[in-house]
């Protein structure tokens, strides 16, 4: 593989590893095509959302991804957010662009922790008076 850019992305429990190089357009996610790991509607156009943003075409890129962990909408807000790292070291000029669009933010909320005494986070057990 030729010279490529790296961007780590995370949501929720879920981390992705991108290679962005210039190449013919191929997209794998975990040595398979992008289109059939995430097979949801619309996800594959979530995450070349960094592509459109910087005024780039996808299919000039080869992009690499090793996502592990989480759940699908989880893994691809990860792989996202990758990407636009990844585009943001190719090109430092293109850091604007990728901010007003916020593809540069990373989503911080996570599942909050179950407390004792309580069913799940924050459900108590039904009050009885007597």
């Amino acid at each position: 593989m030729a010279q490529y850019y790296e961007g780590v992305g995370r949501r929720k429990e879920s981390s992705a590893r991108v290679r962005v190089a210039a190449g013919s357009g191929k997209f794998t996610v975990n040595d398979k095509e992008a289109a059939v790991f995430f097979s949801r509607f619309g996800d594959v156009e979530s995450i070349l959302r960094p592509f459109n943003a910087v005024g780039q075409e996808a299919n000039k890129y080869d992009v690499t991804v090793v996502v592990n962990g989480g759940g699908v909408a989880g893994q691809v807000d990860s792989v996202r957010l990758g990407i636009a790292r990844a585009l943001q070291s190719i090109n430092a000029e293109w850091t604007a662009a990728l901010r007003k669009k916020g593809l540069l933010t990373r989503d911080s909320r996570i599942k909050e922790r179950k407390k004792p005494g309580l069913k799940k986070a924050r459900k108590a057990p039904t009050y009885t008076k007597r």
